[in-house]
């Protein structure tokens, strides 16, 4: 294993490795992330003169209206990168960009803990400024960890690459049923609360779909379906075999992009 590269092992003891992100992908996303926030605060400056007058002194004079400005204004520069990691997979428009992601220690997605902590230490990352003491420390730090990913047990790995080259027999088969992952719409809050261990038992039950016989398959969907869907939030009700196994077949494919890669 390289000095950029990080092995993980998850709470179900499955190894997972990972690419560290190193300070010029990160310099870079950071860049993208602050001229979409320039903009945003631009916006906002020109928005608070409007609601005033041009005159900075009786914008002044408008103690309420620039106390809500103010909240406003950290609410954008502090919730962006909140918002964005945790309900965006650990990514933020520059980040998207650049293929890196936020993750815990542990492989799993970023928390919400996770997230409130790494964010809410940037007001010291940034000092004195232009991020000086965040570059510092991803620079010297073994993982390239910035004070926020120390306090809140996170690294930013790249993005790999999945392994689908080439069509599956399951991917021909999802195809065929016209599923993809907008067929069934499942919190993301839900979706973190399975990791590897469920991947894993998820794909082996996929892939031995379509080579057993009806009984034998009808029986393994319902084992799978008691076992998974109530992890999120979903109930077997009356739902026939065939729907049954559209959901799972829908559940490994949203799992598939966090799961299922090679470097």
């Amino acid at each position: 294993m390289t000095q950029n590269q990080i092995q993980i092992k998850t709470p179900e003891f499955v190894s997972l490795q990972f690419r560290l992100a190193g300070l010029g992908s990160r310099a870079a996303a950071m860049i993208i992330d602050q001229v979409i926030l320039t903009l945003a605060n631009t916006g906002l400056i020109l928005l608070l003169i409007l609601m005033t007058s041009s005159d900075i002194w009786q914008i002044m004079e408008h103690g309420w209206m620039v106390a809500a400005w103010l909240i406003a204004l950290f609410a954008l520069n502090w919730g962006y990168f909140f918002v964005s990691e945790y309900f965006f997979n650990g990514k933020t428009i520059g980040k998207n960009i650049i293929g890196i992601r936020v993750i815990q220690e542990n492989g799993h997605s970023i928390t919400v803990l996770s997230a409130i902590i790494r964010n809410l230490l940037r007001v010291i990352d940034v000092l004195p400024s232009g991020y000086f003491i965040g570059i510092i420390l991803v620079f010297l730090h073994s993982k390239h960890k910035r004070l926020g990913d120390m306090a809140a047990g996170t690294v930013v790995v790249y993005e790999r690459n999945a392994k689908r080259q080439k069509k599956t027999v399951l991917d021909k088969e999802i195809e065929n049923r016209k599923l993809n992952k907008d067929s069934l719409s499942i919190d993301d809050l839900a979706m973190n609360s399975l990791g590897a261990k469920e991947f894993n038992l998820l794909k082996t039950y996929c892939y031995k779909l379509l080579e057993l016989r009806e009984a034998s398959r009808n029986q393994l969907t319902r084992e799978m379906a008691a076992i998974l869907l109530s992890k999120v939030g979903l109930e077997i009700g009356t739902k026939t075999n065939d729907e049954l196994e559209n959901i799972l077949l829908v559940l490994y494919l949203k799992m598939r992009e966090d799961w299922e890669y090679e470097l």
